[in-house]
């Protein structure tokens, strides 16, 4: 659903007057800027040049990173369950569930193991939220990945909750190998194109990198302030 702009003659309209000149609504140019160095950062990395960058980031960030094939990546979550002291798990509900082949591991596998599992049910609403605020650990798949920074880009949604990767103390981005970029510049074009071509677009749009850090007071860093204390990145190398 689209949203709406209200007001926007009248604030144009004052906008114009203060400036002393009519509203312009036609003839705008956008400006060509001769040097644009944000194009040129990591611009002849290959994809495996920038997971390399991305893990050496997170370092920096305060964040576990593996990189796994697809086999091995309900292995390696199973793994950072247990590191950070098991569940309950809540994990968004995403079609890559299937395509990475584990979603029986959420339904079934863990539940089996006494490891209560939820994934997002758009239905439930408000209750969604109260078991994200319950859950030790929210898994959640990036849908762009910046390398420069460490930081993983999530478009929310009514299958895919903010309160997965905000609430929970612990959280897992798994990372598609193909949606690393190797920073802000090209995430931002992908997003403008699909704004340009129609293409649906969440309202909200998170840019997470690590763990919540915080350093207002004194400049001292708190981690966990704002959201989990621990996280973790998995690479998927062929998801």
């Amino acid at each position: 659903m689209k949203g709406t702009i209200q007001n926007r003659e009248v604030f144009l309209s004052n906008l114009a007057n203060r400036l002393g000149r009519p509203v312009k609504k036609e003839g705008v140019i956008r400006p060509h800027y001769r040097h644009q160095p944000q194009w040129d950062v990591l611009k002849n990395k290959s994809n495996d040049d920038l997971v390399d960058v991305l893990i050496e980031q997170c370092q920096n960030i305060q964040t576990d990173a593996y990189y796994v094939s697809k086999n091995d990546l309900s292995n390696t979550i199973e793994r950072i369950i247990h590191k950070y002291g098991g569940g309950p798990i809540v994990v968004w509900e995403d079609k890559r569930l299937d395509e990475a082949k584990i979603r029986s591991f959420f339904q079934e596998e863990l539940p089996k193991k006494k490891i209560d599992t939820h994934i997002w049910e758009a239905n439930l609403q408000e209750e969604n939220v109260q078991i994200a605020e319950k859950a030790n650990v929210g898994i959640t798949f990036s849908d762009i990945t910046l390398a420069e920074s460490g930081t993983v880009v999530l478009f929310s949604s009514e299958e895919k909750g903010r309160s997965v990767s905000l609430l929970p103390t612990t959280y897992i981005a798994i990372i598609p190998k193909s949606t690393i970029v190797p920073r802000m510049t090209q995430a931002a074009k992908q997003i403008h194109e699909k704004v340009e071509s129609g293409e649906w677009i969440p309202s909200c749009i998170n840019f997470i990198s690590g763990p919540s850090n915080s350093a207002d007071i004194e400049m001292n860093l708190v981690v966990g302030v704002h959201g989990p204390i621990h996280a973790s990145y998995i690479i998927v190398e062929d998801l």
